[in-house]
């Protein structure tokens, strides 16, 4: 049988260039197998292109005789080191003139670099226009179809997909709670003994509880939970859905007859949109426990005055925007890993390309809804 093995150019047949004679205004005398398979070694193509250089700078004519095999990117490379136009003085054989003559005939000049800067970012934008579009598109019909799917759920809800959503409720919500108890936890601490250093130097402890509850309640609490499940069950979803993509599942769906927006997409927002305040919620409590311990060791701040003092300190409509903001955090984490799931190319490229922008675009729009929910609610929740 014949073997697969490669045979590598021995060092005689490694590309090299020198002077055909001994005297110094001799032609170049290029020799070895100038292929693909010979510029395979970074070393070996880094020298020859120094000789190259070399030889071009000093000038003189060329000697092609003495190379065993010539491919197009050996002559390409020739062609390009003698500034794409003939030498005056030439030798070669037929098979080499005619391998150069097709790169002389086909090669094009390269395209200047396109300019950057800022008088140049308007055209920039501009060329996204058709992709923007169509991510507009998109959307409008994800969600379009959601809202006719929640309607068809309220006429009909004996036949809702309610197995679907109870599980996607234990998988989002339950499986969740352990580590974002945890990281609530450790910011907590964090921030109680950060705010403490700060405080103990105006004989104000006593404005911990203020700190940590507005901050923790209103903003830290719902963001670092919409952040954990977009990490966690975002990247999930877009995976699930993309799978089905890639197996043509999402198809075979279509053909029974099943709406894959009814069984894929519905059940994941409502999900979401139940699950992310309660779990903003039990992120803060944690949070609230981890700076109230801290607050006792670094502070001696007894946890029954911390919790006597955080309603008075902190107005409990910042606990409903909170859990408002957490839903719509949880409405919009579902409709963009869905989108991305739905948007997967059949390979597994396209899916880890997509899963990774769903968790980025995810992240992104929850840090801009929330800076949207702190400049129309900026006059609400505070004494």
């Amino acid at each position: 049988m014949p073997s697969s093995h490669i045979q590598l150019p021995s060092d005689d047949a490694w590309p090299r260039v020198d002077r055909a004679q001994a005297e110094e205004h001799g032609p170049w005398a290029p020799t070895g197998r100038w292929t693909v398979l010979a510029f395979s070694s970074r070393e070996q193509w880094q020298t020859l292109e120094r000789c190259l250089d070399e030889a071009a700078g000093t000038g003189g004519g060329w000697d092609l005789r003495g190379i065993e095999q010539l491919d197009h990117v050996g002559a390409q490379l020739l062609w390009n080191h003698w500034g794409r136009q003939w030498p005056a003085q030439l030798q070669l054989s037929d098979s080499q003139k005619a391998v150069l003559d097709q790169v002389a005939q086909y090669t094009v000049p390269l395209p200047p670099p396109a300019a950057q800067g800022w008088a140049t970012w308007p055209a920039r934008l501009l060329a996204q226009g058709p992709a923007l579009l169509r991510l507009g598109r998109h959307t409008l019909l994800l969600v379009g179809q959601l809202a006719l799917d929640l309607l068809r759920l309220v006429r009909a809800p004996q036949r809702g997909p309610w197995r679907d959503f109870s599980g996607h409720l234990y998988r989002i919500g339950a499986t969740a709670l352990p580590i974002t108890a945890l990281v609530g936890l450790l910011i907590g601490v964090v921030l109680a003994y950060l705010m403490s250093n700060q405080l103990r130097n105006y004989g104000a402890e006593s404005f911990v509880v203020n700190i940590l509850g507005l901050s923790i309640l209103r903003e830290l609490g719902p963001v670092l939970a919409a952040v954990l499940v977009a990490g966690r069950s975002g990247s999930a979803i877009t995976a699930q859905i993309g799978v089905m993509r890639v197996t043509e599942e999402l198809d075979a769906m279509r053909v029974m007859g099943i709406p894959p927006g009814y069984r894929l997409v519905m059940p994941r927002v409502l999900a979401l949109a139940v699950v992310m305040p309660l779990v903003a919620l039990w992120t803060s409590l944690s949070a609230l426990a981890g700076g109230m311990f801290a607050a006792w060791s670094a502070l001696d701040i007894a946890p029954v005055f911390f919790m006597q003092q955080l309603p008075r300190a902190v107005p409990f409509v910042n606990l409903y925007i909170a859990l408002a903001k957490s839903a719509v955090f949880g409405v919009m984490i579902a409709l963009i890993a869905c989108h991305h799931g739905l948007r997967v190319e059949p390979n597994t490229e396209s899916l880890g390309r997509r899963t990774t922008a769903s968790v980025v675009a995810a992240i992104t729009m929850v840090i801009l809804v929330d800076a949207l929910f702190a400049l129309l609610f900026r006059g609400v929740g505070f004494r």
